[in-house]
């Protein structure tokens, strides 16, 4: 079927009369006559009801040109996006575990983005949701974290799955106190202290950072049994910040984050356990300008031990 004798149709049906569409699409009479007719031989279907009074769309013909006008309206979409040109949405999408200097990392990342279409993504997750997001093609990139000592279970697993992987750095987790908190004077907190106070723990373990069960592997939680747990970030901080009586288990936390909330972060004892954390991608993608930039405030801001 002829595209253009499609378009044809069109016009003869919306002016009723061979003549009028020929002066509208500068075709000859008679060449309109015969492509119409060509069209109905090619359908095998009769589109107009000829007449002195003009051309008249049959049953048959009303159904062809309704969906005569739906596809030449999609072809003239994807002309417009391809000939005249769109403008391109800037993508960005990253799966990240809960962690202060990824945020931070992100919100100065965010200044970046200078175009007026653009789409970013970022999803605070567990390891492997992370991984699964990129295999799924949903997301990018991820940042994937984990116990030092599963190096050689992680790495071959990543490489296996296609997946590159780049070492972003190495950290123990800290204690965040409040800044009026007797822990906050000391140098190093023992972990049998923490048994006077009240933890703050993350509730979801789909978005960890380091969730209780977590803190017990690790030997971190301490001998009392005052747990709050909450799912929100912001309102983790805002009980450090009113309660000098609580604590909470985190990655390094940057510096003007704590300042305000009015937090300090200790090294405690019974730190020892090294994490990684890693970016990776697929293979065969091609780091966009957004997400180098993106990796570039990563490097900036991590931890260093």
């Amino acid at each position: 079927m002829n595209i253009l004798h499609m378009r044809y149709a069109v016009e003869v049906a919306k002016a009723g009369s061979i003549n009028k569409a020929a002066e509208v699409l500068f075709v000859a009479q008679p060449n309109l006559s015969r492509a119409i007719k060509e069209l109905e031989a090619d359908l095998n279907i009769t589109i107009f009801d000829r007449s002195a009074k003009g051309m008249v769309l049959t049953i048959e013909g009303r159904e062809f040109v309704n969906y005569a006008q739906q596809i030449l309206h999609q072809i003239e979409a994807v002309e417009h996006i391809y000939k005249q040109g769109k403008v391109k949405k800037q993508r960005f999408s990253v799966s990240v575990p809960r962690s202060g200097y990824i945020s931070e990392a992100f919100s100065k990342f965010s200044k970046h983005i200078d175009s007026a279409n653009a789409e970013i993504f970022y999803k605070e997750t567990n390891s492997w949701r992370a991984i699964n997001n990129i295999l799924s093609s949903d997301y990018n990139l991820g940042i994937v974290r984990y116990d030092k000592q599963y190096d050689a279970y992680y790495k071959p697993m990543l490489e296996e799955k296609g997946l590159s992987i780049e070492e972003i750095t190495e950290f123990s987790y800290t204690l965040v106190v409040n800044k009026n908190s007797p822990l906050a004077n000391k140098e190093t907190v023992k972990l049998s202290e923490l048994s006077e106070y009240t933890e703050i723990t993350h509730a979801d373990s789909s978005v960890p950072s380091l969730p209780l069960g977590e803190s017990k592997k690790a030997g971190l939680n301490s001998e009392g049994e005052r747990r709050i747990f909450v799912f929100e970030r912001a309102s983790q901080f805002d009980l450090l910040s009113e309660n000098d009586q609580t604590f909470m288990w985190v990655s390094p936390v940057p510096e003007h984050l704590l300042e305000r909330f009015g937090l300090v972060q200790k090294k405690c004892d019974g730190s020892k356990t090294l994490y990684k954390d890693v970016l990776i991608y697929k293979k065969d993608y091609k780091l966009s300008k957004l997400d180098k930039l993106f990796i570039e405030e990563i490097h900036k801001t991590k931890p260093v031990q």
